[in-house]
C-alpha cells in the first residue's frame, strides 16, 4: 500500500475516532464483504479460525517489527479503551505497599492518576495545570523507589507532546493513545506503552498493549481474571473473543506503515505537516497558539483567534472547503487540527489556504 490516496471528499481533523489511510479503508471494506475468498465476512468468521488466528499473528508480528520488540515484551490487544488502562495497569503493577509517580499534563494523565490512586500510594511529581496545561513540565525529581512513572505522550485536548521522555532508571508506563507509530522510540525506556487505537492506528474497540513481562506478578491483590494481564497473554489476546474487525484494520494500518518505510518516514512526514500548520499559526495576525511553542504537539495543533467574533464565520470557511473536525475542545476552546500519521500533507495546505484568504478577508 503506497502513500498515496484517492481524491478526498473530507479533509479529516477530528482528534478521534480519526483519519484512515484510504488504502486500509478500501481493503477493509473489501474483506466486510468477502474476507480471504472464505465467501463470509470478516465481520462473521470465527475467531479461532486459522484466518483470523493469521490476522492475530500479523499484527503481533508488525508491532514487534515497527517499535523493535524483544521477547521480552508481550504485545496484546485488548477491549476497554485505553481508560481501562488506567486502573488495569496500577492494579496489574503497583503493590499494596508501592508507590508510583504521575506526570499530569492533562484530562488523561488526570483521570489516570484518579484511578491509580485506588491501588497505592500515587505521587504527582509534575503538573501544568497552573496555566491550563499548555506545556509539559521539566526538571522534576523523580524517586528512584517508584515501581513506575506513568506519563501521557501526547494530549489531544491541549495540544502538547513530549519531545523526550524523562531521564530516569524507573520504568516507564507511558499513555500513547494519540501518537502510537508516529516516531521511533526507544522502547527499552518503557515498562509498559498501551494506546487506544482509534486515533491514529485503526478504529475505536482495541486497546494496544504493550507490556514487558518481568513487570508482572509482583502484586499480592487479587486480580479478576478478565483484569490480569497474565490471562490475556497465555491465551494471545482470545482468553474472551477479542474485536475482531479493529485488530484487523489495526493490522492493515500498521502494513501500510511499513510499506511507507516505517516510524522514521512517519516522523519526516509529520514534521513537515506540523512545521507548515505552525508556520501559518505564528505569521497569521488572526490566529495564535496555545501551547508552549517547544512542547508542540505534532498530532493535534490548538489555536484560538485573536477576533473571537469571527470564530464563527472561520468554521463556516473551513466547511466550505471540506476541513471538519477543526473545532476545538471546548477546555481550550478556538481550533483544533488534528494531523495523525494518516493526513495527507495535502489536506494541510487546503486549511493553511483557508487561514490565509481568511486574514485577507478580515484582518
Amino acid at each position: 500500500m503506497e502513500f498515496v490516496s484517492k481524491k478526498i471528499k473530507k479533509h479529516n481533523f477530528f482528534a478521534g475516532p480519526a483519519i484512515l489511510p484510504a488504502p486500509v479503508l478500501e481493503e477493509a471494506a473489501r474483506a466486510i464483504q468477502d474476507f480471504e475468498g472464505m465467501g463470509l465476512s470478516i465481520l462473521e468468521i470465527s475467531h479461532r479460525s486459522k484466518q483470523f488466528e493469521s490476522v492475530m499473528n500479523e499484527a503481533e508480528e508488525l508491532t514487534r517489527s515497527l517499535l523493535g520488540l524483544t521477547d521480552d515484551y508481550a504485545v496484546l490487544f485488548l477491549t476497554g479503551g485505553a481508560s481501562s488502562q488506567f486502573y488495569m495497569s496500577a492494579m496489574n503493577l503497583l503493590p499494596q505497599d508501592g508507590k508510583a509517580g504521575y506526570v499530569n499534563t492533562g484530562a488523561w494523565s488526570t483521570k489516570a492518576i484518579k484511578e491509580a490512586k485506588l491501588f497505592g500510594q500515587i505521587s504527582e511529581v509534575a503538573s501544568s495545570v497552573d496555566t491550563n496545561f499548555n506545556y509539559i513540565p521539566k526538571g522534576y525529581d523523580i524517586d528512584e523507589d517508584f515501581t513506575f512513572l506513568h506519563v501521557t505522550s501526547n494530549n489531544t485536548i491541549f495540544g502538547t507532546q513530549f519531545q523526550s521522555f524523562p531521564e530516569t532508571n524507573v520504568p516507564l508506563v507511558c499513555d500513547m493513545s494519540s501518537d502510537i507509530f508516529s516516531r521511533p522510540l526507544d522502547i527499552n525506556r518503557f515498562g509498559m506503552i498501551y494506546a487506544g487505537a482509534q486515533k491514529n492506528l485503526g478504529p475505536a474497540g482495541v486497546t494496544l498493549v504493550i507490556i514487558r513481562k518481568d513487570m508482572l506478578g509482583k502484586v499480592d491483590r487479587a486480580i479478576p481474571t478478565m483484569l490480569d494481564y497474565n490471562t490475556h497473554i497465555k491465551k494471545q489476546s482470545a482468553f474472551n473473543t477479542p474485536p475482531a474487525y479493529p485488530i484487523y484494520v489495526s493490522m492493515l494500518t500498521m502494513r501500510w506503515l511499513k510499506a511507507n518505510g516505517g516510524l522514521s518516514a512517519m516522523e519526516a512526514k509529520n514534521k513537515e505537516k506540523a512545521a507548515l500548520l505552525y508556520k501559518e499559526i505564528d505569521e497569521n495576525p488572526l490566529f495564535k497558539g496555545t501551547a508552549a511553542k517547544e512542547d508542540r504537539s505534532l498530532m493535534n495543533v490548538t489555536f484560538v483567534m485573536n477576533q473571537e467574533a469571527l470564530q464563527d464565520d472561520f468554521m463556516k470557511a473551513c466547511e466550505a472547503e471540506g476541513c471538519v473536525g477543526v473545532k476545538g475542545h471546548r477546555s481550550v476552546g478556538g481550533f483544533r487540527a488534528s494531523i495523525y500519521n494518516a493526513m495527507p500533507i495535502e489536506s494541510v495546505e487546503v486549511l493553511v489556504q483557508v487561514m490565509r484568504r481568511f486574514a485577507e478577508q478580515h484582518a
